[in-house]
């Protein structure tokens, strides 16, 4: 299969350019969060725990720093590299772990490496999740104080209730919660550029920190300083990842249009004008955003920067809920309930158990830090730790699939590696204690149920192929002592139907008969986003009634057994009639066994997550009252 363009659809085909209204829409959900980090990335670099003060040359070193920063990181590496490395036109840590994969041989020794990475990165990915609406809605909100100090004492309850109101309402699906999205981001960028020209108009020689020797200087200065403020810079920046993450939606080229054109120039002349503010009067540093605006209009802009901070939270949140729809159809999450919210797109998805975790996760981060300035202390570890992961995935794609020489791989990836390095450093340096700990404790927890769940779904596997059948050889042997044939149709579905399911040989050894019509099938993921239907099923006649189907699903592709029936029937003329068929599962137990592959607590992790998983007929869909599933106990 060819691999699609970064700018084809979601069927592969290749797409007829774009219209001004594909670019809107990528503002609304591509650049939410980097969008909104100017209510707190200046202010948190000059006036934070680790802030450089507000003289002159430290308010134009942050702001060379920060400019260059958006370049190097977000319009270097991610805009013109790494939305390259598209897996056949997706995005995101987990489509690029597969497409790394892809790119090794089956027995590669450092495959396990690779995965490893991935997991942790997806890991990260999860305590972003958990930051950012929580940092993003406060700092908005807290624009209040600024209007009147009065209305200080209700930040707190008003964020809780709006973010509380954004998880309420995910179920209607991104589609509709973000209908007028990109609109109000095409606004918000509009304002705020505006609102940097007027303080850069009145104070132009901040304009000169675009030169990266007001950044070296300072930190010939002030090195250990300039380490430091490293970890507030680097709040500039959060969002980048957003870029690759959100690119099978709108394709790489609006995406890098709407980032040259609009987004960056709007976040530097914001930034700069908020410099500029700063530096005619040091007071405006404690909140430089909002008091860019003149004073009749402030509460306007506090309600517009509230509206952009549920965008920016939108668009984490749908990708929380699409990276694991990924994880498990990759098979490192157990099956959850998954809703589809659109008929036209498919990565438009809803998991319940996810976003409630996510709400309950926020609200304690929201009154557990109190503040914006509490939260950026804590944000930004689990960022830049997934955008190292991504430098070092990209250039392993730049070697095998674009044949890039090894000079030129050096030249590019390793000072952009230094650069990630140095914040992940500074992060940890400074943030680790300062409330950082808890996005990396929340990494941790889901990066053990992710590879627990992936090692105890290895060992089952080889559990069941050492004490398997293989199932041609049985099926002939049937022949001699046939079983009674009873009329209909029986499907039996396990992850590996080369061999004997358990649910067929309980039914033979319970029941004595088989059915007339024996379908033996199986669903996997490949490491590609989509599956085109004329490849999707492999289908071949055992004889005797007996038929093997073999059904491949890419990991952006909806897990619907209706749909898999209707491919059937359109590409291979093989009919099958649900309400008329039996479908026999196996209900696996898992028995934690001493001295096995895993240790006996992650044994019991595996086993827990095992019980707790969506029942494979809600997974696939299936007729309820067709449905048997039959028990199977397993030690590991």
């Amino acid at each position: 299969m060819a691999a699609a363009s970064p700018d084809s659809n979601a069927t592969g085909e290749p797409a007829r350019g774009f219209a001004a209204t594909t670019l809107i829409a990528a503002l609304g959900v591509v650049y939410g969060d980097i969008g909104t980090s100017p209510l707190y990335a200046l202010r948190e670099s000059l006036v934070g725990d680790q802030g450089t003060g507000v003289d002159a040359a430290a308010v134009l070193g942050v702001l060379s720093m920060i400019f260059w920063s958006l370049t190097l990181v977000v319009s270097v590496k991610y805009v013109l590299v790494v939305l390259r490395a598209d897996n056949e036109g997706e995005g995101g840590i987990l489509a690029l772990m597969a497409a790394v994969l892809r790119q090794m041989p089956a027995r590669a020794r450092h495959r396990t490496g690779v995965v490893v990475a991935g997991l942790v990165g997806a890991a990260m990915f999860y305590g972003d999740s958990v930051l950012t609406p929580a940092v993003s809605v406060l700092s908005a909100v807290e624009g209040l104080e600024v209007v009147s100090p009065h209305f200080k004492q209700y930040v707190l309850p008003l964020s809780l209730v709006i973010l509380i109101a954004l998880f309420f309402v995910q179920r209607r699906g991104p589609q509709r919660v973000g209908q007028v999205f990109g609109p109000v981001m095409l606004v918000w960028f509009a304002v705020i550029a505006l609102l940097g020209v007027f303080a850069i108009a009145r104070n132009p020689v901040v304009l000169a920190a675009v030169s990266p020797g007001y950044a070296l200087d300072f930190f010939l200065l002030h090195p250990g300083l300039t380490f430091a403020v490293l970890a507030s810079v680097f709040l500039a920046v959060t969002g980048g990842e957003a870029l690759y993450a959100d690119m099978g939606h709108f394709g790489r080229t609006p995406i890098q249009v709407a980032w040259f054109w609009l987004v960056f120039p709007a976040l530097v002349l914001n930034y700069f004008g908020q410099g500029a503010l700063v530096l005619a009067d040091a007071g405006a540093a404690r909140n430089p955003f909002f008091l860019l605006a003149p004073s009749w209009a402030q509460l306007p802009l506090v309600l517009l920067a509230t509206m952009a901070t549920v965008i920016a939270s939108q668009a984490v949140i749908s990708g929380a809920f699409s990276l694991t729809s990924q994880a498990i159809k990759l098979g490192y999450l157990p099956r959850m309930e998954i809703l589809f919210t659109s008929t036209e797109e498919a990565g438009q998805v809803y998991v319940p158990f996810v976003n409630w975790l996510l709400l309950v996760a926020v609200v304690l981060v929201v009154v557990g830090f109190g503040s914006s300035s509490a939260l950026a202390g804590a944000y930004g570890i689990a960022v830049c730790a997934t955008m190292t992961i991504t430098t070092l995935g990209v250039a392993v794609v730049a070697r095998r699939r674009w044949d890039w020489t090894r000079p030129a791989i050096l030249a590019l990836f390793v000072p952009l590696l230094l650069l990630d390095l140095s914040f992940v450093a500074s992060n940890l340096a400074v943030k680790i204690f300062n409330g950082g700990w808890f996005p990396l404790t929340f990494a941790v927890v889901l990066f053990l149920l992710l590879a627990t769940w992936k090692r105890g779904r290895t060992l089952v596997t080889l559990e069941l192929e050492r004490s398997g059948i293989a199932l041609e050889p049985f099926l002939k042997s049937l022949q001699t002592y046939p079983p009674l044939r009873v009329p209909g149709t029986a499907v039996y579905m396990a992850p590996d139907i080369d061999q004997v399911p358990h649910a067929l040989l309980h039914n033979l050894k319970h029941n004595k008969v088989l059915h007339e019509r024996v379908i033996f099938m199986s669903a996997t993921t490949e490491n590609i986003p989509r599956i085109l239907p004329a490849s999707m099923a492999q289908v071949r006649d055992l004889g005797d009634g007996c038929w093997y189907v073999r059904v491949k699903l890419g990991f952006q592709d909806p897990v619907d057994f209706a749909n898999i029936v209707r491919v059937l029937a359109r590409e291979h003329d093989f009919e099958l009639e649900l309400n008329e068929t039996s479908f026999f599962l196996s209900r696996l137990t898992v028995q934690p066994a001493p001295r096995s592959g895993m240790m006996l607590w992650r044994g019991r992790m595996f086993s827990w997550m095992l019980r707790n998983a969506q029942p494979a007929s809600d997974y696939f869909q299936l007729p309820p009252n067709r449905v048997i599933e039959i028990g199977t106990q397993v030690s590991i």
